[in-house]
C-alpha cells in the first residue's frame, strides 16, 4: 500500500487537476503523448534490462563491471510488492520544517566519503549533457567514488532529477523482514501513487495523518514476521536472558588451504641510487640547480612559484642553520639534533613546507608535519595536541601567511589551543632567517636507523598517534616506489593529494626528491574551484604520472563536459591512493570509459593499498602490454560477513565488486592473519588482515609501547604453531585476501569494521549501498557517516546524512525508509538508526571531509540536532529476551500450614487493635461527628479548632469550637428554609480551601443533608476546570450548590455561560449572608451506617468516582488517625493539602473537631505567590507535626532552592518538626523526599521525620506514618524480577536495582493481606500483588446514581478465593508487598512494611511482563538534559513515551535515539512512538499525579500540538 501524500483536505480529482497544472512545464513531450499524461508510460525495470543483456553479450566480462552494486540496490528497491504495508511518516511541527532559500545558500564540501577531504558541491547541472548522451559505448556508467548512479538508456532529452524515476519505477520491494513498503521518489510517479492508493485502500489501513491511523500503519508494519525466530529455551523466573546469537549452522566456513605469505620482487640496487635522501638533495641541488622541483598553483590554475633544486638546497640549509642555532641561546639552544618539531603549513603552500621538511632532515631534527589549527575548537585539534606533547614538541615552524592567519588574543598573541603544548612559533620565510656562516655545512649521513619524520594518523575513536618512520625505511619506501613506478629522472608528476601525509608526501615530496622529478602540486582550494584543474595541468605540462584519489576522478567526470581539448595519452600511470577502498572501482571504470577518447588507456590507472604503519602497502605497475586485463573478483556480501571469500556465481544482488591493488611492494614480504586474537595465518579464501614484512614500513607509535608491540611487532604464526619469519611483522589495519598470482585485493579497513551477531560490516559498503538508493538526489556524497553503537550488549549501525536543503519532508523520508530498505537486502543487516542532520552541520576534518568520531560523540550526547530520524529498533535488536508466558499461580490445591502458602510466609499484616485506647477519651462514646462538635461547643467554647493563613503568612480568619457550631446552626436553617432540603438530600459544597467549607460540611450534618466537597473552578481556565464540577454535581445527584458570593457570580458570568449554561444547575445558594436565626431543631441522626459524606475525585486514569463514606466509617478514621498521630487539644498541626477528597479533606475538616487539635490551614494555592508559606508558618507557628502533598514538596524544592541562606536569616528553623507527612495515593517519590531532606537539612530539618502516607478510593488512609514507631525503611528490589510479579531484594547500587520507600505505618484498626488480582488467592511475602484492606474505615461502595452495582462489589467487598474465605476485603487497585523487618514496633513485635508499586490499571502489560510506567519515566528523564518532563502509556502493543523539551525546537530531535537507546537498555522494551512537546503539554492533577490516561486521548485525537513525533520501525 502507497505512503498517501498529507496535502489537507482535498479530493483526488482536484489534487490531480492541480498537481498536473503545476509539473506540466517539466514533463518531457514524448511523441504522441500529451502533456501530463506522458509520464505514466511503463518502464522496463532495470534489473530485468540488465539480465537481459547479460544473455545477448554471450560472454561474463559484463558480469565484472563496476555499477553492479546500484543495480543491485535499484533491483532490490525494484522487486514487485507483495505485501503493501505503509510506513508512517514522522509528523513534525511547521516550524522545524524550514525551506532554505537555494539563493542564500552555499553547498557544503562534499566528497566522495573519503573522511579526510570534501569538494565542491555536487552540481548536477555538468553531468545532464552526459548523462543523457545516447549510449554508443553500450551502457554508459556514471560512476561515483562510493558507487555509480544506475544506467540510462534513455535518449534525447533528460536530466538527472527524472534518473531517478526510471530507476525508482513503480516497482517496489517488500523487504525479506521489515517489509516497509514505500514509494518511489521520483516526482512524475506521485500520480501513480495516488491511483494506486484508490485501488489499495480498501484492503490495506487508510492512511491519513491522523496520530491513531499512523499507529495502526506501525501495528501492521510489526505484524510481519521478523528474522531471527526467538529460540526456545526456559527462562528462569528472575532472569531475563538477553539472548545469545547462536551461530549459524549453514554459515559460509573457508575451505582453503593455508595461505602462503607473498614476496614482492627483490629490491633491485641501482649504482647511482643516494645513500641518503639528503644526499639525493645535496647532488640535484648543486649539479642541476635551474632543474624544476615543485611548481605551486593559485587558485586561478596559474603557476604562483616554481621552485628549483637549488633554491630546495640552499633554502633548506639557510633553515637548518637557522633551527639549531638561532632558537634559544647558544649555551642553551631550544632545538637539539633529534628534537621533534611541528610542520604547520596549509594546504595550499607545498614550497614552504618541502623547505622546512628538507631544513629538518639536514638538521637532524624530526619533523611532525600537522594540519593548520582553524579554530580554538577545531574538530579533532585537541588530539593533535596530545600528540605533540606526547612527543616533547616545543618549536612549530610555519610560513609567514599561515602564522598572520592563526587566531590572535587581543594582545596579539597566538593563543594556546586545547589540549596543545606552549610552542614557540617559528617563520620559516627565507627574508625571516640568518644566513649561515660561510664555514658552515650540515653533516650528511647514510641513512641509519635515528628517525626521519613522524606521521600522524586518526584512530577510530578520535585519538591522534604518531608513526615514526626512520631514515633507512624512508630511503628504501623511495627506492620501492621508483623500482614499481618505474620513475626516472626529470619526469612530471601532479599531485592532487595533500602532501603532508600517506601517498601525497612518499610521492610528490619524497620519492620525487630522490628521481630529480618535477611536481605540480594542485591545491585542494583549487580543485574546489575547478576539478578538472588536474587533467589540465596533465594535458599543459605533458605529466607522465599524477596521483589522485577517487573523488578527483568523480569530479573530473561532473565537471569535463565543456572541455574540447583534453588530451591525456601523455599519462603512463595514474595513481589512484584510495584504489584500495572496494567502491573506488566505480570511479575508475567510469573515468576511463569517458577518458578513453581523450587517450587514457586502460593499463595507465594503478589503484595502490597503504596504510600509516605499512606505508605502501601493494601497488599495480604500469604495464606496457594491454592483454593481460586487471584482476576483478564479484564477491558475495553474506560470505564477506562472514569473513569468507567466494565469488558469486549465482547473480544474486548482494554482491561486492572489488579490484586489485596489484603486487606486493618490492622488497616486502606480506601474510594475511586472522583479525582478533594469535596473529594466525587466513585459509587462502579467508578474509583477513594484511600484514607486511619490510624494511620500508613504520617503526612504532611514538611512546606508546603497548600499542606498538600490538601493531609493529607481531609474529605470525601457521595452524600448527610455528612462527613463519624470524622478522616481525607490521598490521596494515587493511582488510582483504591474496588473489591468483599474487595480486593483493583489499576488502575494507579494520577502523569500518562493525560487528553485529557475529557478522562483519564494512562501514564503506554501507556508505556507498545508501548513495546507490538515489545518487545526489537527497543528500551530499561523501556527508554520510556510517559507525556502531552499542545497544543492549551488541553493535548497532548508526548512519548520520547531511541532506540537502531543497529535498522537502516526503523526499526525505522516502529516502530514508528505501535505504534502510536497501541496507536490510544487500547486507542482511538493520540499521538501528538513521538521521538526516542539515548541509553543512557536521564536524568536518581540516579538509573538509567529515570528522567520523566528532559525529559518533555526538550522536551518543544528543547533540547532533537532526531535522529527520527514522530508528528502526525492531528490525535490529533481535536478541531481547523472550517474552513471558505467565505460570499458573499457587492455587486452592496447595498446602496451607498456618500462615504458610507453598512454603513461604503469606503476605499480611495489621496495625494495632483500636480498642485499646485510654479509658478517659470522651469521645468514643459519639457515635456521630455532629454530636462531637456540639458536645465540644458546649465543654471548650473558646477554645481554637481552625486558623487559616493568608498568602502573606497573617492569620486570615480563625474559629473556635463555639463559632463552628453556630455559624454550622444558620448553614443548617439556609438550608431548610431557601433550600427546603429533604433529610439525606445531597449538596455540593463548592468553595476555595478556607473555613467557609468547613462551616458548610457541619451545616448539612446539622440539616441532615450529605456534603460532597468539589474544587472550584479555576476563573483563568474556566472552560476546562467548570466542565469538571458539572460533572460531580450531575453526578453526584445533588439537590443544590453551595458557595461563596464571589463563585456565584463566576458561575454566571459570560465566560462560565459558555461552557455551562447556570440554568442546567440545580438552585445555587450563596452562604456569605446567612440567615441570623438557627434552625428550628438540629438534626439527629439514628443510624451509624448511614451515610455521612460523599467522597468525589478523579483518578490517575481519568474515571470519576464518589466513595460512599459512613458515619461510622468517619469515626473510625478520626480515630485511627488520632492514635496514629497522637493528637490532643494542646497539639497544633499545619496542613497545606487541598480539601477535597481522601484524607487531605479528612484532616482538614474532620480531625480537628474529633481530637479537639488545632488546625493551621494552608491552602496550596497560597503558594505559588510565596513559596516559603509552608515552611515559614511552621517555623513561627512551632508546629510539631505537618502534612502536605507532593506538589507543594515539588514546590518548594525547585522555588527555595537558592533561598536556603536568606531563609536562615529570616530565621526559619525546622527543627521542631518530628513528622512531615506527605499524603498520596502513589509509589512514595525518593528523590523528591530525598532532595527535599536535603535541602532543608541545614535549616535543622530531621531527614527521619520525612514520610509518606497512602491512601486510595476504598480506604483514604491505609498508612500513614506516626509520631511513634520505627523509622521509614528503604529497600532495594530487582527490577527484573518485579516484572514478574517476584520481589528479590538486591544490594544498594547492583544492576537493575530500584529503592523503595515504605509507605508508611499500618493505621490501628487495618488489615492488609497481598493477593493475587488475578486468582484472587494470597500470595507469599516474596510476591508483587494487588494490596486488599480490611477495616472499619473502609468506604462503604462507590456512589452511583445510575445501579452500576457490579464494580462496587467487587472493588469493596471481596474475598480470597481459599485460605481466609470469610473475610470481606475491600481491593485498593494498588500492587505492592510487604516486609518484615528487622525493626520493632511499640508492642515489641517486629514491624511489617508496606512498600507501594504501582497503580493496577496504570500498569502496563507488554511481552508478558508488568512495567510501571514511572519506572521507564525514570529512565527516560536522565536519558537528556533537555527533557523535563515525560510520560509513558501503551497502546495496542506499542509503548508510547511523550516527553516535553526544554531548549529550542532544533533539538527535538536528538531525544529521540536517546529514549530509545535509554528504555532498551534499561526496560529490555522498544520504544514505539516518540511524541516530543511542548513543557506543560503533560496533564497533572491536583495531587501533582500525571493524567496518563487523559495524555493518551489527547495524543490519539491529535490534540497536543507535538514539535515532533517520530515512529520507530
Amino acid at each position: 500500500m502507497y505512503l498517501y501524500l498529507f496535502t489537507g483536505d482535498i479530493t483526488q480529482k482536484g489534487y490531480e487537476k492541480k498537481r498536473s497544472k503545476l509539473i506540466r512545464a517539466y514533463v518531457p513531450h514524448a511523441g504522441g503523448m500529451e502533456g501530463p499524461m506522458s509520464h505514466r508510460a511503463p518502464l522496463g525495470p532495470p534489473a530485468a534490462a540488465r539480465f537481459h543483456r547479460r544473455r545477448t553479450s554471450g560472454t561474463r566480462d559484463e558480469r565484472y563491471r563496476s555499477d553492479v552494486h546500484t543495480e543491485a540496490v535499484q533491483a532490490v528497491l525494484a522487486r514487485h510488492v507483495e505485501r503493501k504495508v505503509a510506513v508512517p511518516m514522522p509528523s513534525k511541527r511547521r516550524s522545524l520544517v524550514v525551506q532554505t532559500s537555494m539563493d542564500a545558500y552555499t553547498p557544503p564540501d562534499s566528497s566522495s566519503g573519503s573522511d579526510e577531504e570534501a569538494g565542491p558541491g555536487d552540481d548536477m547541472s555538468g553531468m545532464e549533457h552526459w548523462m543523457s548522451r545516447p549510449s554508443q559505448l553500450g551502457p554508459v556508467h556514471l560512476g561515483s567514488t562510493s558507487s555509480s548512479s544506475s544506467s540510462t538508456q534513455s535518449g534525447g532529452s533528460g536530466n538527472a532529477g527524472r534518473l531517478a524515476d526510471s530507476l525508482a519505477h513503480a516497482r517496489i520491494s517488500h523487504l525479506a523482514h521489515t517489509h516497509l513498503a514505500h514509494t518511489h521518489l521520483g516526482q512524475s510517479h506521485h500520480q501513480q501513487s495516488h491511483l494506486s492508493q484508490s485501488h489499495h485502500g480498501k484492503t490495506g489501513v487508510p492512511v491519513s495523518s491522523r496520530v491513531s491511523a499512523k499507529i495502526q500503519q506501525l501495528v501492521n508494519t510489526l505484524k510481519q514476521p521478523r528474522r531471527p525466530p526467538l529460540r526456545e529455551f526456559f527462562v528462569d523466573d528472575f532472569d531475563e536472558l538477553l539472548e545469545v546469537q547462536q551461530p549459524d549452522p549453514n554459515q559460509p566456513r573457508p575451505e582453503g588451504a593455508e595461505m602462503i605469505p607473498v614476496r614482492g620482487e627483490a629490491l633491485g640496487v641501482v649504482t647511482n641510487w643516494p645513500p641518503s635522501l639528503e644526499a639525493a638533495l645535496q647532488r640535484w641541488g648543486t649539479i642541476s640547480p635551474k632543474a624544476p622541483c615543485l611548481t605551486s598553483l593559485d587558485t586561478a590554475g596559474k603557476p604562483l612559484y616554481v621552485l628549483t633544486y637549488g633554491k630546495l638546497w640552499s633554502r633548506s640549509i639557510k633553515l637548518a642553520y637557522n633551527i639549531l642555532h638561532k632558537l634559544g641561546s647558544k649555551q642553551e639552544p631550544m632545538v637539539r639534533p633529534g628534537d621533534r618539531v611541528a610542520l604547520v603549513f596549509p594546504n595550499n603552500d607545498p614550497v614552504a613546507f618541502m623547505v622546512a621538511f628538507y631544513g629538518c632532515l639536514l638538521a637532524d631534527v624530526v619533523p611532525v608535519p600537522i594540519e593548520v589549527p582553524l579554530s580554538r575548537k577545531d574538530a579533532g585539534s585537541q588530539q593533535i595536541g596530545f600528540l605533540l606533547g606526547s612527543c616533547g614538541v616545543t618549536v612549530a615552524l610555519t610560513s609567514d601567511a599561515c602564522h598572520k592567519g592563526l587566531p590572535k588574543s587581543a594582545t596579539g598573541e597566538i593563543p594556546q589551543f586545547k589540549g596543545w603544548p606552549k610552542l614557540l612559533w617559528f617563520v620559516t620565510e627565507s627574508k625571516h632567517l640568518s644566513k649561515p656562516p660561510r664555514d658552515w655545512f650540515p653533516h650528511i649521513k647514510d641513512a641509519n636507523n635515528d628517525t626521519a619524520y613522524i606521521e600522524y594518523k586518526t584512530c577510530k575513536d578520535g585519538s591522534v598517534l604518531g608513526v615514526t618512520v626512520t631514515r633507512i625505511a624512508l630511503l628504501t619506501h623511495c627506492q620501492a616506489l621508483t623500482q614499481s613506478c618505474s620513475y626516472t629522472e626529470a619526469e612530471t608528476i601532479v599531485n592532487v593529494l595533500d602532501f603532508k601525509k600517506d601517498v601525497g608526501l612518499w610521492h610528490g615530496i619524497l620519492t620525487s626528491v630522490m628521481n630529480m622529478m618535477h611536481v605540480i602540486s594542485v591545491p585542494y582550494s583549487l580543485m574546489k574551484v575547478n576539478p578538472l584543474s588536474w587533467i589540465q595541468k596533465v594535458c599543459q605540462y605533458k605529466a607522465k604520472v599524477a596521483c589522485v584519489k577517487s573523488r578527483d576522478m568523480h569530479w573530473a567526470l561532473v565537471a569535463h563536459k565543456d572541455q574540447k581539448d583534453i588530451n591525456l595519452s601523455s599519462l603512463r600511470m595514474l595513481l589512484v591512493a584510495d584504489g584500495s577502498n572496494p567502491w573506488s572501482i566505480s570511479s575508475c571504470d567510469a573515468f576511463l570509459n569517458v577518458f578513453q577518447t581523450k587517450g587514457l588507456r586502460a593499463e595507465v590507472i594503478c589503484p595502490c593499498a597503504s596504510s600509516p604503519e605499512a606505508l605502501t602497502v601493494a601497488i599495480r605497475r604500469p604495464v606496457e602490454d594491454s592483454s593481460q586485463p586487471p584482476g576483478r573478483g564479484v564477491l558475495s556480501m553474506q560470505g564477506l560477513t562472514y569473513g569468507v571469500v567466494r565469488v558469486d556465481t549465482e547473480e544474486r544482488l548482494s554482491v561486492l565488486t572489488v579490484q586489485d591493488v596489484g603486487t606486493v611492494t618490492p622488497g616486502g614480504l606480506v601474510c594475511v592473519v586472522k583479525p582478533e586474537g594469535v596473529p594466525q595465518l587466513c585459509q587462502t579464501d579467508e578474509i583477513g588482515e594484511l600484514c607486511v614484512c619490510s624494511v620500508a614500513t613504520g617503526t612504532s607509535y611514538y611512546g606508546l609501547t603497548g600499542m606498538t608491540k600490538n601493531t609493529f611487532e607481531v609474529y605470525p604464526v601457521s595452524s600448527s604453531g610455528g612462527l613463519i619469519s624470524e622478522y616481525a611483522f607490521v598490521r596494515t589495519g587493511l582488510l582483504g585476501f591474496i588473489g591468483p598470482g599474487g595480486l593483493v585485493f583489499i576488502t575494507g579497513k579494520m577502523d569500518g569494521l562493525i560487528m553485529v551477531s557475529g557478522r562483519r560490516h564494512n562501514a564503506d559498503d554501507i556508505v556507498a549501498t545508501a548513495l546507490a538508493v538515489e545518487p545526489m538526489k537527497f543528500v551530499y556524497r561523501g556527508r554520510i557517516a556510517v559507525f556502531s553503537v552499542t545497544v543492549l550488549r551488541d553493535e548497532r549501525i548508526v548512519v548520520v546524512a547531511e541532506q540537502r536543503p531543497d529535498s522537502t519532508e516526503e523526499d526525505s523520508f522516502q529516502w530514508m525508509s528505501r535505504v534502510l530498505q536497501a541496507i536490510d537486502s544487500i547486507h542482511g543487516v538493520g540499521v538501528f538508526c538513521l538521521a538526516l542532520v542539515p548541509a553543512n552541520t557536521l564536524p568536518k576534518t581540516p579538509l573538509g571531509g567529515i570528522h567520523l568520531s566528532e559525529i559518533k560523540q555526538l550522536y551518543l550526547e544528543g547533540g547532533l540536532h537532526p531535522c529527520n530520524v527514522l530508528m528502526c529498533p525492531h528490525t535490529c535488536v533481535t536478541n531481547l529476551p523472550k517474552p513471558r508466558q505467565k505460570q499458573p499461580e499457587i492455587g486452592p490445591a496447595s498446602v496451607m500450614v498456618g500462615n504458610l502458602v507453598s512454603g513461604k510466609r503469606i503476605a499480611q499484616a495489621s496495625g494495632r487493635d483500636l480498642g485499646q485506647t485510654d479509658d478517659n477519651d470522651q469521645v468514643k462514646h459519639f457515635l456521630f461527628l455532629s454530636e462531637v462538635l456540639q458536645w465540644r461547643a458546649q465543654t471548650t467554647p473558646d477554645h481554637v479548632l481552625y486558623t487559616l493563613l493568608s498568602s502573606r503568612g497573617a492569620v486570615s480568619s480563625s474559629l473556635t469550637c463555639l463559632q463552628l457550631h453556630k455559624r454550622a446552626e444558620r448553614v443548617a436553617a439556609l438550608l431548610m428554609e431557601r433550600g427546603g432540603l429533604q433529610e439525606g438530600d445531597h449538596v455540593a459544597l463548592v468553595y476555595p480551601p478556607g473555613i467557609d467549607l468547613i462551616a458548610a460540611f457541619y451545616g448539612c450534618l446539622y440539616a441532615g443533608c450529605v456534603p460532597i466537597t468539589v474544587r472550584p473552578p479555576h476563573p483563568q481556565n474556566i472552560s476546562t476546570t467548570l466542565p469538571t464540577v458539572k460533572m460531580i454535581v450531575e453526578v453526584s445527584h445533588s439537590a443544590c450548590v453551595m458557595t461563596t458570593a464571589v463563585i456565584c457570580k463566576l458561575l454566571r458570568s459570560k465566560e462560565a455561560m459558555a461552557t455551562v449554561d447556570i440554568r442546567n444547575w440545580p438552585p445555587v445558594l450563596d452562604t456569605d449572608d446567612l440567615p441570623k436565626k438557627k434552625p428550628p431543631a438540629l438534626y439527629k441522626p439514628t443510624n451509624p451506617d448511614g451515610l455521612a459524606y460523599l467522597d468525589f475525585s478523579v483518578s490517575t486514569t481519568g474515571m470519576l468516582a464518589g466513595v460512599q463514606m459512613s458515619h461510622n466509617a468517619v469515626g473510625a478514621f478520626c480515630r485511627s488517625v488520632k492514635l496514629q498521630c497522637e493528637l490532643y487539644p494542646s497539639r497544633e498541626v499545619a496542613i497545606c493539602l487541598d480539601p477535597y477528597c481522601g484524607l487531605g479533606f479528612v484532616l482538614w475538616c474532620l480531625c480537628s473537631v474529633y481530637s479537639g487539635h488545632q488546625s493551621i490551614l494552608i491552602p496550596p494555592v497560597e503558594l505559588e505567590s510565596n513559596p516559603a508559606l509552608w515552611l515559614l508558618a511552621v517555623s513561627q507557628m512551632r508546629v510539631r507535626d505537618t502534612f502536605c502533598s507532593y506538589s507543594v514538596m515539588e514546590l518548594c524544592t525547585k522555588g527555595l532552592g537558592l533561598q536556603t541562606e536568606a531563609l536562615k536569616a529570616r530565621g526559619l528553623d525546622l527543627s521542631r518538626v518530628r513528622a512531615c507527612v506527605v499524603v498520596a495515593e502513589e509509589r512514595p517519590r525518593m528523590s523528591l523526599t530525598h532532595s527535599f531532606s536535603k535541602l532543608f537539612k541545614d535549616l535543622g530539618l530531621h531527614p527521619r521525620s520525612v514520610s509518606t502516607a497512602f491512601g486510595c478510593r476504598v480506604n483514604l488512609a491505609i498508612c500513614l506514618q506516626g509520631t511513634s514507631g520505627p523509622d521509614p525503611t528503604t529497600v532495594y528490589v530487582d527490577m527484573r524480577a518485579l516484572r514478574h510479579d517476584r520481589v528479590r531484594l538486591v544490594e544498594r547500587g547492583s544492576p537493575h536495582s530500584l529503592p523503595l520507600m515504605e509507605s508508611g505505618k499500618i493505621l490501628p484498626g487495618v488489615r492488609i493481606i497481598i493477593a493475587n488480582p488475578e486468582t484472587k488467592g494470597p500470595l507469599g511475602d516474596s510476591h508483587l500483588g494487588e494490596i486488599w484492606v480490611h477495616s472499619a474505615h473502609n468506604g462503604s461502595g462507590y456512589y452511583s446514581g445510575y445501579g452500576e452495582e457490579v464494580l462496587q462489589s467487587d472493588h469493596f467487598n471481596s474475598r480470597l478465593s481459599f485460605g481466609d474465605t470469610q473475610t470481606v476485603w475491600a481491593r485498593t487497585g494498588y500492587l505492592g508487598f510487604l516486609r518484615r523487618t528487622e525493626l520493632t514496633d511499640a508492642n515489641g513485635e517486629r514491624h511489617d512494611a508496606l512498600f507501594v508499586v504501582g497503580a493496577l490499571e496504570e500498569a502496563m502489560e507488554l511481552r508478558g511482563m508488568r512495567y510501571h510506567p514511572i519506572d521507564i519515566e525514570t529512565s527516560v528523564i536522565r536519558a537528556h538534559k533537555s527533557i523535563m518532563e515525560c510520560a509513558v502509556f501503551p497502546w495496542t502493543n506499542l509503548l508510547v513515551v511523550v516527553v516535553e523539551l526544554e531548549g529550542s525546537e532544533q533539538e527535538a530531535l536528538d531525544l529521540v535515539p536517546m529514549v530509545t537507546k535509554a528504555v532498551l537498555e534499561e526496560h529490555y522494551l522498544i520504544v514505539g512512538v516518540v511524541v516530543v512537546t511542548d513543557i506543560g503539554v503533560i496533564p497533572i492533577n491536583s495531587r501533582g499525579e500525571k493524567q496518563r490516561m487523559h495524555l493518551r486521548d489527547g495524543f490519539l485525537q491529535d490534540q497536543l500540538d507535538p514539535i515532533y513525533v517520530a515512529y520507530n520501525m
